[in-house]
């Protein structure tokens, strides 16, 4: 089909030869492109906006042909949200807060934590379930137990963190330390159960976490040893120049000499003395935490940075060459690796490796998404790859047993055991029921997104068969009774998202209340029995049908139109008529202000007519008020030889008179200006005005047609 402009001009090129008054029917349909033949599929890439009974590419091809179901709905299948069998239970990440999630699937997996936060007796359970409100843990324990009980027993993929997060006071839009979080977290939680009276809730923070090295210092001259014992709950190893676990162990607790400004003060020799001093390893506890420090401050920038440096560790790690006590066996076994995705210290992402205690199989842990890995070997190879450069150096290669990372921050061991871990607490009576009652949240849940996702299955094969029996139907025949429709409804009603409101052509109407022919390329011509179906089924208006065909609006276009095409040849015959000398009255005061701008005036007239269809449906908008501001400031034709009384001027310099010819070719383009024959006599009120004013200032003149002065009782 021919582009929009080309067919434009074609619609209206019967104006050529056609004067206003000659318009028919013909021509009016014409101007509506009625008879432009419409467009077959296959032969437009898009609609053609400029033919009215192009109907391909609107929308329909999504309908023409089988759909799958899925496509009837944007509701994902709310099973996928479900838990599955024998899986573990993901977190919401709420911002920043994954790092959060990777420590608390960490310690959901240390049954021996989960157990004791279970026997935790809480103080509220009764008056929660009379009142039938809403649980709200009040402590940090209390979030807790509530947060292992949904990760323990939902039936949900994923649960929300978020009391947990609040009570915390964390700022989910501002990433913390996570090797910070991990102490100042154990700190508060032992602070937490300290008063409870159950030693195995009181006590299994230590028992599980803490160990105790101390701090010995050996005189040089005397030989004096002085020992300053310590608990700890992680032990901090610097990682900078090193390649293996063990020599960052082995930097831990190498021994340190105290000289010069640095000399220890020995009590026995009562003076400051040379020195050593080294961390000696008492006891360990059964879960040990180590903290890879990778974030280290940098004192050139001011700021933390990441070191990305590979550091090797092994699946079994024996401690026994490092303790005090040689003849215990501290043999243990890697059980959760904690890694931080990315290269700045204050960004990126962290997800948890944790291995199940009761089965030995590794989990990815990554906010909502939990991977099992393959096997029961840890998989850190998908870390490690995150941010590939050329300059990278090449991830070397690990034996049996043996692993390596840059992006582990803590290495979390257990104490190997023959015998495995097994676990019998239950939930707590009323942390199930609030579980269950979660969980039927959820039942509900689901049940409603699938009648949803039926309901618009349904609504979906329902709103095919109606596509494809009324698109078939939907050209106008020729001979045969049509509506126009606006094409945006059209499209929504092809849209499979957006569900057709209302059909609304007022956009398309002209100040005749009928369909504008500036707007056939916002139409479409249909058959008027399926805008039957249209109107019937989803209302609106108004019907735009061959009624709504305007004359008024044509015949316009047609004068201003032909008289565009005739501006030209009109202005060089009145120049040349303005050269004659007009005898007797037959002519007509002109100003001469209008008659050097006429041309320009006249364009600007004709293109203010075309300008007012865009304004055709009565909603004036900001840039209409303007126009029309701006018109009743500006000087119309022949306007500047009308005296304040609506009469002509005095001023006859300002004025001058053409023939009769001239101004009826002027008057075409300016068929409301004001006329004055040259037998027009001027003003008689100006005259007196000038006369009177004239002898009271001493000088005589009449006042300017553009005057704003008073007389004569006229502003």
């Amino acid at each position: 089909m021919a582009p929009r402009l080309q067919l434009e001009k074609a619609a209206w090129r019967w104006t050529e030869t056609v004067p206003p008054e000659a318009v028919t029917q013909e021509h009016i349909e014409a101007a509506y492109r009625i008879r432009l033949e419409p467009c077959q599929r296959g032969t437009c890439r898009r609609n053609c906006r400029g033919n009215p009974n192009c109907l391909v590419g609107i929308g329909e091809h999504i309908w023409l042909g089988e759909i799958d179901e899925n496509t009837f709905h944007n509701i994902d299948d709310p099973n996928f949200e479900r838990r599955k069998k024998n899986a573990f239970v993901g977190l919401t990440n709420l911002g920043a807060t994954c790092y959060v999630n990777t420590f608390l699937q960490m310690w959901f997996l240390n049954l021996e934590l989960r157990q004791a936060l279970y026997l935790c007796p809480v103080a509220r359970p009764e008056y929660v379930m009379a009142e039938k409100k809403d649980y709200e843990p009040q402590t940090i324990c209390e979030h807790l137990q509530y947060l292992f009980a949904l990760l323990q027993n939902s039936k949900r993929r994923y649960i929300d963190p978020s009391g947990f997060v609040k009570a915390l006071g964390l700022d989910t839009g501002q990433q913390q330390d996570a090797q910070e979080f991990s102490k100042l977290f154990m700190s508060l939680l032992e602070d937490t159960l300290s008063s409870q009276k159950n030693p195995d809730v009181r006590d299994i923070v230590q028992k599980q976490f803490c160990g105790e090295y101390a701090y010995v210092t050996v005189c040089n001259q005397c030989g004096r040893e002085s020992k300053l014992i310590s608990k700890f709950y992680e032990l901090e190893l610097n990682i900078q120049g090193h390649k293996q676990l063990s020599d960052c162990i082995t930097e831990f607790l190498k021994e340190e000499k105290l000289e010069g400004d640095n000399r220890y003060f020995c009590e026995s020799c009562q003076s400051k003395q040379n020195a050593t001093r080294r961390i000696r390893l008492l006891s360990l506890p059964c879960t040990l935490n180590l903290q890879l420090m990778r974030f280290v401050f940098d004192r050139q920038t001011g700021h933390k940075k990441k070191l990305n440096t590979y550091i090797e560790f092994s699946e079994l790690l024996d401690l026994g060459p490092f303790m005090e006590d040689k003849g215990s066996v501290f043999v243990y076994e890697l059980s959760a690796i904690l890694i931080h995705r990315g290269v700045s210290a204050y960004s990126g992402h962290y997800i948890a490796h944790v291995k199940d205690p009761q089965t030995g199989e590794w989990y990815r842990f990554n906010d909502e998404e939990i991977e099992k890995m393959e096997g029961k070997k840890l998989q850190l190879g998908a870390e490690e790859d995150l941010e590939p450069s050329k300059s990278q150096a090449r991830r070397p290669k690990c034996g049996k047993g043996i692993y390596r990372s840059r992006n582990a921050y803590m290495l979390v061991y257990r104490l190997q055991s023959r015998e495995k871990p097994s676990f019998s607490s239950p939930v707590l009576a009323f942390l199930q029921e609030l579980v269950d009652e979660d969980n039927s949240r959820f039942e509900e849940w689901c049940h409603e997104m699938a009648e949803m996702r039926k309901q618009s299955v349904a609504r979906g094969k329902v709103k095919h068969e109606e596509v494809k029996e009324l698109y078939q139907k939907l050209p106008a025949k020729a001979g045969c009774p049509y509506d126009f429709v606006s094409l945006e409804w059209l499209q929504q009603w092809l849209d499979e998202s957006t569900p057709p409101k209302a059909i609304d052509n007022t956009a398309c109407l002209c100040p005749h209340d009928k369909l504008h022919p500036d707007k056939i390329s916002t139409v479409k011509r249909v058959s008027e029995d399926v805008a039957d179906y249209f109107y019937q089924r989803y209302g609106g208006g108004p019907r735009l049908t061959v009624k709504a065909l305007c004359k008024d609006c044509v015949v316009e276009r047609c004068r201003v139109l032909r008289l565009k095409s005739r501006l030209s040849e009109d202005y060089k015959a009145v120049c040349n008529l303005l050269k004659a000398v007009v005898k007797g009255t037959d002519g007509f005061w002109v100003g001469k202000s209008s008659l050097r701008s006429w041309r320009q005036l006249a364009l600007d007239q004709l293109d203010d007519s075309d300008e007012d269809a865009e304004h055709s449906n009565g909603k004036m908008n900001g840039d209409a008020k303007e126009r029309e501001k701006r018109e009743e400031e500006e000087l119309k034709f022949n306007e500047d030889i009308v005296c304040p009384h609506g009469n002509l001027c005095t001023l006859e310099n300002e004025r001058r008179v053409v023939c009769r010819e001239a101004w009826e070719k002027l008057q075409r383009y300016f068929r409301n200006a004001p006329e004055f024959p040259s037998s027009r006599d001027s003003c008689s009120q100006c005259k007196v005005w000038g006369a009177s004013q004239g002898r009271r200032e001493g000088k005589k003149g009449p006042p300017s047609p553009k005057s704003k002065v008073e007389h004569g009782g006229v502003t």
